[in-house]
């Protein structure tokens, strides 16, 4: 059964590839079609990698924001609550 769902899941991100890499030859192709020389093919894809690679940076920090923000919290309160102080050890008090 295990086997059975990993190969689906193999399958679906395979799919998923393909579309993309169909899709890029789409737009490339109708760009062509439409009279767009080659070096403006090659900015438009090179611009869209870019934004798609900007937009996926900024998707990573919005998934992992949540977890920052339990990082910061829990290093505060482990500085607040359950580090040794220097004024609670002997000779350093006043």
């Amino acid at each position: 059964m295990l086997l059975v769902i990993i190969l689906a899941e193999s399958f679906v991100l395979e799919r998923k590839a393909m579309f993309e890499i169909l899709f890029v030859v789409g737009f490339f192709t109708m760009l062509l079609l439409t009279g767009i020389s080659l070096l403006g093919i090659i900015a438009a894809l090179l611009v869209a990698t870019l934004v798609m690679f900007i937009g996926g940076l900024f998707a990573i920090v919005v998934k992992l924001l949540p977890w920052l923000v339990l990082a910061v919290v829990a290093a505060w309160l482990y500085r607040a609550y359950l580090k040794p102080r220097l004024r609670d050890k002997d000779g350093l008090s006043r």
